[in-house]
């Protein structure tokens, strides 16, 4: 099920309808993409925030096709790609109905992400805090992260329900999970937020998804 009930707490509206969706299998990075991970790739780093193994941040929707040009050129056949959102939520949930994959309240979100109430105020290395049922770590909180596609409010009234690829136009492409600046229901599994492809933000990176050649 995509999106929030109407009684969830913080709720927004371009979170509605609720509405069941069906995933094409996929992989999913454990983690954010680090900045020695980018380093890697792309020969600098342009974090605020330095350390090896923190969320690299401050790299636009943009930046990130340049990474993913380079990252598939050196590691062919995969398609590494950014995950659609509803890959994003999927994934996040990793089965779970609550606002949090940890749970309903701020006390759960604090477990398992870093945000504005525990955060100081700055990132954390990645895969500290719990990861959820699937192994999967920093879905809330830390840095926001890219989605593939356009933002658009009104979406989940048409969207179609096997593997949706979102909006076909827009000024806006689409961030999920919240960062260590946002307020706890700024975390939660549902929430949509978007901002324009070339921004360059210390509170944005991404992790990175590929469909499997294996049987």
């Amino acid at each position: 099920m995509m999106g929030s009930p109407s009684d969830e707490s913080g709720r927004d509206g371009d979170e509605g309808p609720q509405h069941q969706v069906t995933i094409s299998s996929f992989q999913m990075m454990t983690t954010e993409v680090t900045q020695a991970q980018w380093e890697a790739v792309m020969g600098s780093n342009p974090a605020k925030f330095k350390g090896s193994n923190l969320p690299v941040e401050q790299v636009s929707w943009n930046d990130v096709q340049d990474f993913l040009k380079k990252l598939n050129q050196s590691d062919p056949g995969k398609g590494y790609r950014l995950p659609t959102e509803a890959e994003w939520e999927y994934a996040c949930r990793a089965g779970t109905t609550t606002r949090y994959y940890s749970g309903k309240s701020e006390s759960d979100l604090a477990s398992v992400g870093w945000y504005n109430g525990n955060s100081g105020k700055k990132t954390h290395p990645v895969g500290q805090k719990k990861e959820n049922a699937w192994g999967l770590y920093d879905m809330h909180g830390n840095v926001n992260e890219w989605c593939k596609e356009w933002y658009d409010g009104d979406y989940y009234d048409s969207s179609p329900t096997t593997d949706p690829q979102g909006a076909s136009s827009g000024p806006y492409r689409v961030l999920r999970g919240g960062s260590w600046g946002s307020y706890a229901r700024g975390c939660r599994s549902a929430l949509r937020n978007g901002t324009i492809p070339d921004n360059r933000d210390y509170v944005n990176g991404f992790r990175v998804v590929f469909v499997s050649s294996s049987p």
